[in-house]
């Protein structure tokens, strides 16, 4: 049966699963493969559920199969580090030539983040690529960017991941970004060429909306501002409990304001979920507003996707098209400075679209504007001053200054912000500070892989005695930007 599921299609029996309890972890259900067609279960079960005795659990196994839904890698022997991360790529490398169930189909293999997925996470992907450079996995870097290429191409943009419930929101735009890695280990210029019709699909995705707003108004992703400035934010087309969040969604909704779950659901395409970044009170999940933030890391994304689009159109002499993104790049590299950079606080910070002002929220993603060379000097050097003094730790870059239970806050590192930090503070010379990133977070990572043998998604930084690191999911083998960030910071 090839036919894609829609968690919609089952829903009576999905929010049944899910408000059950029957699967400790909410992800299952939303994993599993229809064994008979979808309308045939949803009668069954209309028939059976009401009869004496009637077990849930067995019902949906009998009904459904959970393809690899708990792989787990086993060793005896305990390898080094890199080499366990060699034998890890073929090991979380997966292929979807046909839809399963929710898993969209792709064209091309590709590397899962850890053991519990099967499916392709974007931003996910560009980190494990910096790993696969190192190891000479040039086809594997080649797929993933074709995979993307598929996405955009036939669904207008990369999902979060690629199943049917993510085909609301997409993640950080690394596309581009991608290509520039590709280039830096192929020197092959024509990528550009190939993946321009892709990288102007992806701008146009983003920037839906821009055409027909007033000031002070927003749709979808853009924003304009009530000076007329144009700038994008987050966003999720849905404003229903996430499927693989299910419960803990509808639990957090009591209470909470308008527009709740687009709110959770477009902090999920920034990555970032869950972080105190987004709460208005900075303490408590139900004041989450992401929907009236516009964030520098996106907005600089979008910078680099303007100046890559530019060059694909410069290679093929399109003038009139390389001079438009130009602009667009110029327009966007001022607006950054006029409503990211805090000159008080010497650092940058998202801009809160209703009240017109910064956030208070200090973040890692102020590392973006050095990352992609957007920062002058003196801003530099203002951020660099910030990131020793309050986000630097025995254990790595922590994500924000504040402890607020959410995992993309205070004591966590996670591996794309240690690349991000180390590459940063090189652009303009810190080298210092660079090299005590690198080896601040490279060892945690080396104590608990001694520890446990396993690599993990995230590391508490400021407990570095404790055996393992941390992670959402259990511990597991993986876990694929750590893989891939690890090998990048220790190639340098």
């Amino acid at each position: 049966m090839n036919k894609q599921l829609y968690i919609n299609e089952i829903q009576t029996l999905f929010d049944d699963v899910q408000r059950s309890k029957i699967f400790e972890d909410q992800k299952t259900m939303t994993d599993a493969v229809p064994l008979f067609p979808i309308y045939e279960i949803n009668k069954k079960y209309e028939e059976q559920k009401q009869a004496e005795g009637f077990d849930l659990k067995e019902f949906v196994l009998s009904n459904f199969d959970f393809l690899g839904a708990k792989i787990s890698i086993q060793r005896e022997d305990h390898l080094p580090i890199n080499v366990h991360i060699e034998k890890l790529w073929d090991e979380l490398t997966r292929t979807a030539y046909e839809e399963k169930g929710t898993l969209l189909k792709l064209p091309k293999p590709y590397v899962v983040p850890g053991g519990r997925f099967n499916e392709f996470f974007y931003w996910d992907s560009y980190f494990i690529m910096l790993g696969l450079q190192v190891s000479g996995r040039v086809e594997m870097m080649k797929n993933i960017v074709e995979n993307c290429s598929y996405l955009i191409q036939n669904v207008g943009f990369v999902p979060n991941a690629s199943r049917t419930h993510f085909l609301s929101r997409s993640q950080p735009p690394y596309f581009s970004l991608m290509l520039d890695l590709l280039f830096e280990t192929t020197k092959d210029e024509n990528i550009y060429i190939k993946y321009h019709e892709t990288l102007e699909k992806e701008y146009a995705f983003w920037m839906n909306g821009e055409e027909n707003l007033e000031n002070g108004s927003n749709k979808d992703r853009v924003v304009k501002t009530i000076n007329g400035d144009i700038l994008n934010r987050y966003y999720d087309a849905e404003n229903e409990p996430r499927p693989e969040s299910y419960l803990i969604d509808i639990e957090d909704s009591e209470n909470a304001g308008e527009e709740f779950y687009r709110n959770i659901r477009s902090a999920c395409e920034s990555g970032w979920d869950f972080s105190s970044r987004w709460f208005a009170d900075g303490e408590n999940i139900k004041a989450i507003e992401t929907l009236n933030l516009a964030e520098i890391d996106l907005n600089c994304l979008l910078w680099h996707l303007e100046k890559t689009l530019a060059k694909s159109s410069s290679l093929q002499n399109w003038t009139e098209k390389e001079n438009h993104f130009k602009e667009k790049a110029t327009q966007r590299k001022h607006i950054i400075d006029q409503y990211f950079w805090d000159e008080k606080a010497g650092t940058y910070k998202d801009y809160h679209t209703k009240k017109n002002t910064q956030t208070p929220s200090e973040h890692i993603a102020a590392l973006y504007p050095l990352f992609l060379e957007l920062a002058s000097d003196e801003q530099a050097k203002a951020v660099s001053e910030i990131i020793a003094e309050k986000f630097l730790y025995q254990g790595g870059l922590v994500t924000t200054t504040k402890n607020s239970g959410q995992q993309w806050d205070l004591p966590n590192a996670w591996a794309p912000y240690q690349w991000l930090g180390f590459k940063a503070m090189k652009n303009y010379g810190f080298d210092d500070l660079a090299q005590k990133i690198k080896n601040n977070w490279c060892s945690n990572v080396e104590r608990v892989y001694s520890n446990t043998g396993k690599l993990m998604e995230k590391y508490n930084a400021l407990d570095t005695e404790t055996i393992a690191g941390g992670g959402e999911y259990p511990n597991q083998d993986g876990f694929g930007w750590t893989n891939g960030v690890y090998l990048k910071l220790k190639q340098n």
